[in-house]
């Protein structure tokens, strides 16, 4: 049976009707899988007569486990394979984590649908056997080790902890609590995203909220982070008002503002820029920003108030945000990284594999 390239699939269901079956990608890994069939099922309450299948596939970044996140240069690591399989009327849908996003999709996709955001924070996990002696990273001793696979962490550490030494750990959340419990693991802690574990039930091994405002926190989230958000073809409009219901405006607007902020500086997840979005009284919206260089000794920081009741409001704003960290000194800051990873991309460091 033929089918338009830009439509769901109608597959036959019973005797005498046809349901509409949506094909929904996901990255392979149990977190985003979770968060996939957490998605279908919200989507199943509010149109009970779609069917929907859900098709794991592997990403770049998924597939080499070795090389540094910030050594790989271009953006897309998480997203490319399934963007592919997108356009290419494979599937209708992919579920990404809003962080994962490049700022700029293939020609033909739009961002369709922000769900309602969980906890944006990082947080530290401390090892277990450590964790009635410390709590926080102010706690931990000189030189203990913390993991991370995120320069924009590693950089905020070294700002506010330079005591600290920080090792790169890769994989997912089973693997690295499992390293990092190890009787023989170096680590003292590791910095993760609330959202993960909060969405993997593991709320008790958070010892630390690390926010902005907090004491012992001072740092700033990833653009995106704790958010989800659902890729559609822009011309499928059936799938369009499909997922229309199911948006969380503030959401939306949020991370549409710290979006801007990446556009506008044109950074990707593989590099220190570090956000917070907080809501006010009304549509007063609250955004920080701040890029700091990998050694944490340079630092751009700003902060903002303004109203925010559209799209288009969220996106001049975020620009306007990312001009004052410019004036503040982040593009310099920038400029210097990018020219290092281009430098150092063939001599990566390889990571442990996951």
């Amino acid at each position: 049976m033929s089918t338009s390239a830009t439509q769901p699939v109608i597959t036959p269901s019973g005797r005498d009707t046809q349901r509409t079956l949506v094909r929904v990608g996901s990255r392979r890994s149990v977190l985003a899988l979770l968060q996939a069939e957490w998605v279908v099922a919200s989507l199943k309450k509010l149109h009970p007569d779609v069917d929907f299948e859900v098709r794991g596939m592997l990403s770049t970044a998924d597939k080499d486990k070795i090389t540094a996140l910030y050594k790989f240069g271009g953006k897309g690591l998480w997203t490319n394979e399934l963007e592919a399989a997108l356009v290419a009327n494979e599937l209708d849908i992919i579920v990404h984590c809003a962080k994962d996003m490049p700022t700029s999709l293939p020609e033909g996709c739009t961002l369709a649908c922000f769900t309602e955001r969980e906890d944006p924070r990082d947080v530290v996990v401390v090892k277990k056997g450590l964790e009635g002696k410390y709590k926080t990273l102010a706690d931990l001793p000189e030189g203990a080790v913390v993991g991370t696979s995120s320069v924009r962490r590693m950089a905020q550490i070294r700002r506010y902890y330079p005591k600290l030494r920080f090792q790169d750990m890769r994989g997912n959340i089973d693997t690295r609590l499992q390293k990092l419990d190890a009787d023989d693991s170096e680590y003292a802690a590791l910095i993760l995203a609330a959202a993960g574990l909060h969405r993997t039930d593991r709320h008790a091994r958070i010892s630390q909220y690390l926010e902005k405002d907090t004491e012992g926190g001072g740092m700033l989230y990833a653009v995106g982070q704790g958010g989800l958000v659902i890729e559609t073809r822009t011309d499928d409009t059936k799938t369009l008002e499909l997922l229309k219901p199911f948006e969380d405006e503030k959401t939306m607007l949020a991370i549409e503002t710290e979006r801007s902020i990446m556009r506008t500086l044109e950074g990707g997840c593989s590099v220190p820029i570090g956000v917070e979005t907080a809501w006010l009284e009304g549509n007063q919206l609250r955004l920080t920003g701040c890029v700091v260089s990998i050694e944490g000794t340079e630092t751009a920081d700003a902060e903002s108030v303004e109203e925010v009741a559209t799209r288009e409001q969220a996106v001049a704003f975020g620009k306007r945000v990312a001009q004052m960290l410019v004036d503040n000194g982040a593009q310099a800051i920038l400029d210097v990284i990018n020219v290092d990873r281009e430098a150092s991309r063939d001599n990566a460091e390889p990571w442990v594999p996951a």
